[in-house]
């Protein structure tokens, strides 16, 4: 099903080159009510992600920074984080683990893009092949409630994907120019360790 997913619904998607992109945009830094966001709605701080499941370097970013940044900001009310999906990387694991995120039900879409990230390792280490990708993504998504079937649904939903397609076209538009891309009460961060963040957020507030 994912393969025929990669070959079919996902020919017409990616890949505008992000380093050709414009100037930004305003709209790149407004919290909207579509976003996926974690943290208090009253914290003084913002920051705002653009990455994807696929992506290596959001990976890294996941894993090494983010549960520190979470832990001594988010948590405690000090930032609120929002993370929009983009579709750069491997195709199938971009949009069918981004899909999946969106499907696992309430309060786990967090949970899942972790979950699709850390599993990078897994299907790297195996090399880049559809049959390789899917028991993957099967594996996670069972792990959050959804059958291979239910899985292959959501992967393979028209709207879905048309969503997916356009908002990381909209965000190309705007100026991304890379993921993960972060931005700190609107301002983009030329470099995302805790150190460079730390600083970022304590001249926002």
């Amino acid at each position: 099903m994912i393969r025929r997913i990669a070959a079919v619904a996902l020919a017409a998607f990616l890949f505008t080159p992000l380093a050709q992109a414009a100037d930004l945009s305003p709209a790149l830094v407004k919290v909207m009510p579509t976003d996926h966001v974690l943290g208090s709605a009253k914290a003084p701080v913002t920051i705002i992600e653009y990455g994807s499941v696929a992506c290596p370097a959001c990976a890294s970013f996941n894993e090494t920074v983010f549960p520190q940044l979470k832990a001594k900001y988010i948590d405690t009310g000090k930032v609120r984080y929002v993370f929009r999906p983009m579709l750069t990387g491997v195709p199938v694991i971009a949009v069918a683990g981004t899909r999946m995120a969106e499907c696992a039900g309430p309060g786990k879409y967090f949970d899942v893009v972790d979950a699709v990230m850390r599993g990078q390792k897994d299907y790297y280490a195996w090399g880049e092949s559809n049959i390789i990708a899917q028991p993957i993504l099967v594996k996670i998504a069972a792990g959050f409630g959804l059958s291979e079937t239910a899985f292959n649904a959501c992967a393979g939903d028209a709207a879905g994907l048309a969503r997916l397609q356009q908002a990381h076209k909209a965000a190309i538009e705007s100026g991304i120019r890379s993921t993960p891309s972060l931005f700190v009460n609107g301002k983009e961060m030329e470099r995302h360790d805790l150190d460079t963040l730390d600083a970022a957020i304590k001249a926002a507030r």
